[in-house]
């Protein structure tokens, strides 16, 4: 292949990755206010919501099934100039995101205390942890069809739409979360102790209620829901029609194709998660504070992988458009230059992990015992930036091409199987504590990535059929 081809492909995965990037970032942003403004509330509250947000992420984490499912049936009938085709793909999503979400919403609302109690033992957590639960439950639905429209808008390479909307809908729930977690009464001095007083006249038009983690909870449903009008109103933007029929056509025979793209990586992100759990249990055994220490580390490492995803998802568009247009050699080029940009960003990342902890963690918590422990934790994290880049580009590299089934099986496999055990046997055996419990995330992370590599590598994912 030529270089300008190259430089072409090169130029398309940022093109498209730049938007996801950037809405994804604005997620973390919201993720890192949310635990600023939660850990002024104490350490139990801060382990509280960590959990919290965990678990109600084994349920979310469905939603990347679906969002996998309608992204590589909508790119592979773009490639194809099945355009209205794209849309149905949507609608089907959106269907089984219904179907989906009210049974685990049901059920999910009645089990929350049972739920918290088995992973925490902290009577005060567990309750806090119950609170933010119980009004996350219902976020379920809202959720999972905002991945639905990820994927859609993603698939039809409109990567814009999504960072409009994700930023928008993140800026609004840290706006909610600073007044519904402190009120109108205490919001003043929230602000006063940050140094700006004045911009606590942003709340002054509302009587915001002090709810504490529930408000941390409320804001993040309301905001799920505005995602959800958002994406809507794009429906109706002229670039987009073309993708969008007048009316939905119910075809069981394409739902079952989605259903058998989406549901090996649902299930894999559900039992994945599930799986993060119990390592949160481990670490919960150890201590609260090793708790609150996990929670810190994992929003940053969420942070750093962003670039990887969004470099993923833009390589998993290309590959399925490609592939409908009866392209590989394309294909394969799109992996070579996904790869490069996802090292050469995580790289940096990783790089500022190992070498700057001691200034990266106090911007997220000045409990000096969380920094003390969470700085050997984010050098680990740092170290496996380089793996991870790889591992996570090429699982995109794969659902892409419509081979969802191997990429999960590979995963929880290697979670339940190596990581767990390794985890615990580090952290609590050999009394390793917090420290070893997160050298065992390694034993998830290169493996994970080697077996990638050598799955794409065969080139079999060139020949599936969408």
């Amino acid at each position: 292949m030529s270089d300008h081809s190259q430089r072409t492909i090169s130029r398309q995965i940022i093109l498209l990755a730049i938007p996801i990037i950037f809405s994804n970032l604005s997620r973390v942003v919201m993720g890192l206010a949310d635990m600023a403004m939660v850990s002024r509330l104490g350490s139990n509250a801060l382990a509280a919501t960590g959990m919290g947000s965990l678990l109600l992420w084994v349920i979310m984490s469905m939603g990347i099934g679906l969002r996998t499912a309608v992204q590589a049936v909508s790119s592979r009938r773009l490639g194809q100039r099945k355009y209205s085709m794209c849309s149905n793909a949507l609608y089907n999503g959106m269907l089984l995101a219904i179907i989906i979400s009210i049974p685990f919403t049901i059920i999910s609302v009645y089990s929350v205390t049972d739920i918290c109690s088995y992973f925490l033992k902290d009577l005060e957590v567990i309750t806090l942890c119950s609170d933010y639960m119980l009004i996350g439950c219902y976020s379920f639905i809202f959720v999972l069809t905002g991945f639905v429209f990820q994927g859609f808008y993603a698939g039809v390479e409109e990567t814009r739409v999504h960072m409009v909307v994700t930023i928008t809908s993140n800026l609004l729930n840290i706006y909610l979360n600073a007044g519904l977690i402190y009120g109108s009464d205490k919001i003043q001095q929230y602000f006063t102790d940050l140094g700006i007083p004045w911009l606590a006249l942003l709340w002054n038009w509302f009587p915001f209620p002090q709810w504490g983690v529930k408000g941390a909870a409320a804001a993040t449903l309301i905001a799920s829901i505005w995602m959800v009008v958002h994406y809507s109103f794009f429906l109706l933007k002229a670039g987009i029609k073309r993708y969008r029929p007048n009316m939905y056509v119910f075809n069981i025979k394409n739902i079952i194709q989605q259903i058998k793209l989406g549901f090996p990586i649902g299930i894999q992100e559900m039992i994945s998660m599930t799986g993060f759990s119990i390592f949160y249990k481990i670490i919960g055994i150890i201590g609260t504070i090793e708790l609150a220490t996990s929670h810190v580390i994992l929003n940053i490492a969420h942070a750093s992988f962003m670039p990887a995803v969004g470099i993923g998802m833009a390589a998993s568009t290309l590959i399925g458009k490609f592939l409908g247009e009866k392209s590989p050699d394309k294909a394969g080029q799109t992996v070579i230059e996904a790869v490069k940009w996802a090292l050469l960003f995580m790289g940096m990342g990783g790089i500022i992990f190992i070498f700057l902890p001691g200034w990266i963690i106090p911007i997220f918590s000045d409990d000096a015992q969380i920094i003390n422990m969470g700085i050997p934790c984010l050098q680990i994290i740092g170290v496996l930036q380089f793996f991870d880049a790889v591992g996570l580009t090429l699982f995109f590299v794969l659902t892409g091409a419509g081979n969802t089934r191997f990429p999960a099986l590979a995963n929880m496999i290697i979670c339940w199987i190596i990581f767990i055990p390794l985890s615990y046997y580090l952290g609590i055996v050999l009394e390793m504590g917090v420290v070893g419990a997160w050298l065992g995330f390694a034993g998830w992370i290169i493996p994970f990535a080697v077996i990638m590599a050598l799955k794409v590598r065969t080139g079999s994912w060139k020949k599936i059929e969408v």
